[in-house]
């Protein structure tokens, strides 16, 4: 037995060894963690790294996951059994093949232990990133946000570099930059407000500031010009999970459709349907649909509690499954019933038809919580029925 065992450990210190070789061979290897806008913020610091002439890859574990190679060609990541962050080795080991000088990598753990196990021994980062730490996943990096922050805090670097746009809980950040001999560089909020409107409606889909301005105080480090790291950033096809705005002239109903499916914490969904409706509400009939996912059932509990204090809707449709826990608690909370509307397990067209007869002549339309589980043919409906942009 005692052989048996000997032999696993010589086979593991073997693989770990090839895996460091493996690692050498890319110079800059960044690691974006954080609860909100990995995904984008990964694309978006690929896109400007490639853009200033580095030979970039990424891959992206969002809601389609993705390796990109250097000339930026996305190509899809096929899962047998489900994700696995084994998948992150595989993929470096594919990715050393193309000799890069840079590698993009979204951090595809949630189990706090394994966020650290991912970084010190998987991507062994040169550059970290946390995008923000915000109340998701609370069932598994709970608690509370500052709990969610220490779990995010383990995939700091060691001896490198950790930028973060997180302002609230900086000093988690800076106590595990300071105990991994890391640099923190955290994002001011004059660097957010220098990211203009005008700056954004370059872009061809719906993108946040601060996940800019963190993406290209990452670039500036690397060494990439700011301009020329936007015009990378800005020449971006949005990938599936982006917000997207999307104006909808159909059957003589003037419909503002904003896909934010993937926005799935209270915080950022919040602020989202507040700046929807400060911005197209007037005169609208103002519909929130809501993708919930019975296998996240914090998730609903969380947005049910936050929707009371969100500006009021005309009508909540609740789609996806596992939509009782969601009415229950919002209900508590003191949301009128008859504004819901539970359509659970409905086919995508019997809920795009509701949300057309809710609508009347004009209304917006916000679509929030779960990307999959339903959320995507959604979007996919009004995508297809989008007026371009020369219809506008």
């Amino acid at each position: 037995m005692i052989g048996v065992w000997l032999v696993l450990i010589v086979l593991g210190l073997g693989e770990a060894w090839r895996h460091r070789l493996i690692l050498q061979k890319i110079p800059i290897r960044v690691h974006v963690n954080g609860t909100r806008g990995k995904t984008s913020v990964t694309r978006l610091i690929a896109a400007g790294l490639r853009a200033g002439g580095m030979k970039v890859c990424a891959k992206t574990t969002g809601s389609a996951a993705a390796l990109t190679d250097p000339q930026g060609r996305e190509f899809p990541i096929f899962r047998i059994s489900g994700a696995n962050i084994i998948e992150q080795m595989r993929s470096l080991k594919r990715i050393a093949s193309l000799k890069p000088d840079a590698v993009v990598i979204e951090c595809m753990a949630l189990q706090p232990q394994y966020q650290s196990l991912s970084e010190l021994k998987m991507v062994r980062s040169t550059v970290g990133v946390i995008t923000n730490a915000r109340a998701d996943h609370l069932d598994v990096m709970g608690p509370g946000e500052e709990d969610v922050a220490l779990a995010l805090a383990g995939s700091t670097p060691v001896k490198g570099h950790l930028f973060t746009a997180e302002r609230d809980l900086l000093n988690i950040f800076e106590h595990s930059s300071k105990n991994r001999r890391s640099q923190l560089h955290a994002v001011e909020l004059n660097e957010v407000d220098a990211i203009s409107e005008d700056m954004l409606k370059r872009f061809t889909y719906s993108e946040h500031a601060e996940n800019v301005a963190l993406a290209l105080k990452v670039c500036e480090h690397l060494g990439v010009d700011r301009e020329a790291a936007l015009q990378g950033m800005t020449q971006l096809e949005p990938e599936a999970g982006a917000m997207q705005i999307l104006h909808i002239n159909y059957f003589q109903r003037d419909i503002v459709f904003a896909n934010a499916f993937a926005a799935n914490d209270p915080e950022s969904t919040g602020r989202i349907w507040t700046q929807m409706v400060e911005k197209y509400g007037e005169n609208r009939k103002k519909v929130v649909l809501i993708n919930c996912r019975v296998d996240r059932p914090n998730r609903s509990q969380q947005m049910a509690q936050a929707a009371v204090e969100w500006p009021l809707a005309d009508r909540y449709i609740l789609m996806g499954s596992g939509t009782l826990l969601f009415v229950r608690e919002a209900i508590k909370k003191g949301l009128d019933p008859n504004r819901i509307l539970v359509m659970e397990g409905a086919e995508t067209t019997d809920i795009t038809e509701m949300i057309l007869e809710e609508s009347g002549k004009r209304a917006l339309v916000v679509g929030v919580c779960n990307i999959h589980g339903g959320g995507e043919e959604v979007a996919r409906f009004f995508q297809n029925r989008a007026l371009k942009e020369e219809e506008l």
